[in-house]
Parts: C-alpha cells; structure tokens; sequence
C-alpha cells in the first residue's frame, strides 16, 4: 500500500514538473478539460470571487489560476492583465445588475412602486451575488489612480437608473435630489455589511427603505434646531407614534 502510493505521488510530482517546464500551448492543452468559453467563464467568476473578498490589490494573478487549476502563465492565453480583468469583471457586474433592476421595474407604473422594486432587487444582487453580479462595484480603494477613471465612468452609467428614478419622485422642493440618491445607494450598496437574517424578508426591508425615504413627502416636516436660533415646529403626536 505504502509502495503504491509512492509511486503515485512520484507520478504526480513528475506530471507537475513537466507542466511546469513544457511548452505554453501543450501546458494549456493539458489544463483545458473545458471549451474555451467555459474556462474563461470559471475564470471571470473565480476571479470576481476573489476581488470582491480580498480586493485588487491582495488578489494575484497565481491566486485566480490556481484556484480554476491553472498554471499563473497559462491564464495570460484567457486575459490580458490583472487590471484588464478586473475592469471587465467589475463592467460586466454592473451591465448585469443594471438588466436585473430595469427588469423588475417594468411592471411598475407610479415612482414610488418603481424605486421600492429597483431597491428590493438591488438587496437580492448585493446579498445573493450569482455568477458575475457581485458587489465589488462597492470599493475602489484597493485599485490603482490609473484604473478609476473607466471604473468611475461604468459606475456613474449604472447610479443612472437611480438618478432618473429619484428625478421623477414627488420630493419637497427643499430636499437636495442628489443627496437624496447618494443616500439611498450608500445604503442599498453596503447590504452586504449591515443585512443579517432575521424577521423582515428581504422584500420587507426594501418596502420599509422606501418608506423611511418617503417620510414627510406626503405630510411635510420642518426640522428646525435650537442650535440655529429658530423655534423648534410643534409635533403631531400621531407622527411620532
């Protein structure tokens, strides 16, 4: 027994030694057991895995090929660089995330139905991330200076959604539209960090999101500090109960 399986590990040892030092076209041939296709689709999601965990600049080229069970020079025949695949992964996400969000919000006709949907999707792609839809849209700090500007461009298309559904919301006059929306993206886009399960339901928590946001909309409040020298308003009890 003991025989055998040494000479099994040597075979090993020996097939990995020569993946090691063969030629790149056979070394890849010897790896692919899948159509091209799929091998650059297990990448692309192994990879997205990795930069929504560790981030981009933790994650190494040898961390993404052996985790799809590569050799780190056979994966330049699937991408081109790190970053190159990180911009695609991070585009790619949110083309996704964008499809899923205009889908949901279709069968809503009033602005408020169409946000409270648009949120309730957005907390089922940041908490249930599937395939290429994962939330490293989320954090740019670990990514180089030369890398944002694509990265800001992809992002700003995507909050596009959101700005349009903000604009066309019944708000105060005296409530800033961009702070508003800043607001409500901060909040859906760090679900991952502040979602535990417990007795609201996803949806639940998307339907009370959008009623805290609508707080005073219908019925109007003042909020005014002693701090700025005005007399605070009175308070209508059955607001506050």
């Amino acid at each position: 027994m003991t025989t055998a399986r040494g000479a099994q590990r040597r075979r090993a040892e020996a097939e990995d030694a020569e993946r090691a030092i063969a030629p790149p076209h056979r070394q890849a041939a010897a790896e692919v057991d899948l159509s091209a296709a799929e091998r650059r689709r297990e990448i692309l999601e192994v990879a997205a895995q990795l930069f929504a965990e560790r981030g981009f600049k933790a994650t190494s080229i040898r961390d993404i090929a052996e985790h799809v069970g590569m050799l780190a020079g056979s994966l330049y025949y699937h991408i081109k660089s790190k970053e190159a695949l990180f911009v695609e992964i991070h585009d790619k996400a949110l083309d996704a995330a964008a499809t899923r969000v205009q889908a949901a919000m279709q069968a809503c006709d009033q602005p408020w139905d169409r946000l409270q949907a648009a949120c309730a999707e957005m907390l089922e792609i940041q908490l249930n991330p599937e395939s290429l839809t994962l939330p490293i849209m989320n954090n740019f700090r670990s990514v180089p200076d030369d890398m944002r500007a694509p990265l800001v461009r992809k992002r700003d298309e995507f909050e596009m959604i959101f700005r349009k559904l903000v604009d066309e919301l019944p708000l105060s006059a005296n409530i800033d539209r961009t702070i508003y929306r800043i607001l409500l993206l901060r909040l859906l886009n760090t679900a991952d960090d502040w979602y535990r399960d417990g007795r609201l339901s996803r949806r639940q928590i998307a339907e009370q999101i959008v009623t805290i946001f609508r707080h005073g909309v219908d019925m109007p409040v003042r909020l005014t500090t002693a701090c700025h020298g005005k007399e605070a308003p009175m308070v209508d009890n059955q607001s506050t109960g």
